[in-house]
């Protein structure tokens, strides 16, 4: 396949040994030779072309473009429950609920056909009539102009935008975790220890320890479902809560402001996601090592349900409105009702394979969004799964097939993307907007680290704050734009992502898919070979973090 493509995939799969929790003597030699890797990579990239893909979106994409804004549509949550008696009237399409109001009162379904079509053909209006297609069609004209000029101002004020970066000093492993409560952060790392942190003074507030694996997940109860629970442990009803996750397979709740463990919940299986679900009296639903989704009561911490819904390890678990959606290593992605019951309250609404998402081989983050689910795989691409359907496409978030995604997240009208370059080690975070999905800049700072999760808030001045972590626990704070403050993170815009979505059916087939077996036609020198004979594990950071 060439040796650039070669050296690509060996610089992967070295990525991936890097964020493992324990190494053989045969992984720490492939690892030292990442800079002997890189610099050969650099020098075949300028000596001259190869028969490699470099860019993303090249070659098909005038076949492969479609318009983006029939693609993320504005966020809606799932409609309530319609009796039965008023199903069929209110699941009437729209375009049929616009073809019975532009009759006359009164008319049959049929006379108002013949009207619409009439009005149509004669390019006038009457009186409860449909308006013509050449008005329609300047209307659109008119409303796209406006959406154009609107993004356009958006993407300039972010070409302007001021952030200081802020790191945040503590824990000895890596970081696989974090939420915003307020002004605090809290972080969870393989080190074992949940830590919280105080944004505007950038020092650590508390230090949780009690789990004896590393942490893999965390989640942030509502103030409200907080309140509720702190009644019935007779705390201060101002007291917030935090789960955490681990591959100790415990999840423990955590009181910020006493700062201890209220409750452990063994769940005999080591935990790789969670989320809390604010539906009824609460819920938290958990995903294992094994595939294993569960759900436990927040009222009583006594299991619900337990369910074999995947063949490997869940990577993800998010809740929109009174639906939860699991994806797991394998690539696979299940969407679930919660019907807020007291025993088997998840009922599957859809699952979809790793065949049609293609994201198996690794850590599958995923994202909500309306009946799409924004998907990251650790490729170049995120891609957006019509959870209803089964359809998939895929936005462009690096210039280059060696970048890897890690995680995506929405916030204030933006889609955040994280993105880092096997090749050259550069990180940064990429901003669409929504519903569309265009690009509008990225942000990197000095010596940024591959960006493994991501959580995000606004200050009560609508600024945005950001924390990110992975090798580093950092703190993005935005800059008033007028003020003096310098910042030192770098704004900066690849022309390279302003390509259009693409449809998964037409676009052409990916790189092709590495194994997680480490291919290095290189021997290993006696010192640094092992003595077992342990099969080699997979590279996944999964697996990294539950061993």
């Amino acid at each position: 396949m060439g040796e650039v493509r070669k050296l690509q995939k060996k610089l992967r799969q070295i990525e991936n040994l890097e964020i493992k929790i324990s190494l053989t003597p045969e992984e720490r030699y492939k690892i030292s030779r990442k800079a002997e890797l890189r610099s050969r990579l650099a020098e075949l990239q300028l000596s001259g072309p190869q028969h490699t893909p470099g860019i993303v979106g090249d070659g098909k994409k005038e076949k492969m473009k479609r318009q983006v804004e029939d693609v993320l549509p504005a966020p809606t949550l799932p409609a309530p429950k319609i009796p039965k008696g008023e199903e069929k009237s209110k699941g009437t399409p729209a375009s049929a609920r616009t073809k019975e109001a532009c009759g006359a009162a009164g008319s049959s379904r049929r006379q108002d056909r013949t009207d619409e079509a009439t009005v149509s053909d004669h390019h006038r209006d009457t009186s409860g009539g449909c308006l013509a297609r050449s008005d329609i069609d300047t209307e659109q004209q008119s409303e796209q102009k406006s959406a154009d000029a609107e993004f356009t101002s958006l993407r300039a004020s972010w070409e302007k935008a001021k952030f200081r970066s802020r790191r945040l000093e503590g824990h000895n492993d890596i970081v696989t975790c974090v939420v915003a409560v307020d002004n605090l952060v809290v972080s969870g790392s393989r080190d074992t220890t949940v830590k919280v942190w105080h944004v505007p003074t950038a020092t650590e507030h508390k230090n949780l320890g009690g789990h004896t694996g590393g942490i893999t997940c965390l989640s942030a109860p509502p103030p409200e479902y907080c309140r509720k629970l702190a009644r019935i442990l007779s705390l201060s009803d101002k007291e917030r809560f935090i789960l955490s996750g681990s591959a100790d397979c415990c999840v423990k709740v955590w009181a910020l402001n006493v700062g201890q463990c209220v409750k452990s919940i063994y769940t005999f299986n080591a935990v790789t996601a969670l989320c809390f679900v604010p539906e009824g009296d609460g819920y938290i639903i958990t995903g294992s090592d094994g595939g294993k989704v569960q759900a436990w009561s927040w009222h009583t911490f006594e299991n619900c349900q337990s369910i074999n819904a995947h063949q490997e390890a869940v990577t993800s678990v998010q809740s929109q409105g009174p639906l939860v959606f699991t994806a797991s290593s394998e690539g696979g992605v299940s969407v679930w009702e919660n019907r807020c019951s007291d025993r088997d309250p998840l009922r599957l609404l859809h699952h979809w394979s790793g065949r049609v998402t293609s994201c198996g081989g690794g850590r599958l983050a995923l994202s909500p969004r309306g009946d799409r689910v924004l998907l990251a795989y650790g490729r170049a691409w995120l891609k957006i799964l019509h959870w209803g359907t089964g359809t998939m496409s895929r936005l462009t978030n690096h210039s280059s097939v060696t970048g890897v995604t890690d995680c995506v997240h929405q916030a204030a009208g933006l889609l955040i993307g994280s993105c880092y370059d096997l090749a050259n080690g550069e990180s940064a975070l990429n901003l669409f907007s929504l519903p569309h999905c265009r690009y509008l800049a990225s942000l990197t700072c000095l010596d940024a680290s591959r960006i493994l999760c991501f959580a995000a808030w606004t200050t009560g001045s609508g600024d945005h704050r950001w924390v990110t972590g992975g090798h580093d626990l950092v703190v993005w704070e935005q800059l008033p734009s007028a003020g003096k403050q310098r910042g030192d993170v770098i704004v900066k815009r690849d022309s390279r992502l302003d390509s259009v979505l693409e449809s998964e059916g037409d676009s052409e087939e990916e790189e092709d898919e590495e194994t997680d077996g480490y291919d290095d036609d290189t021997e290993v020198p006696k010192a640094h070979r092992s003595d077992g004979s342990k099969e080699e594990e997979s590279g996944s950071w999964l697996r990294c973090v539950v061993q």
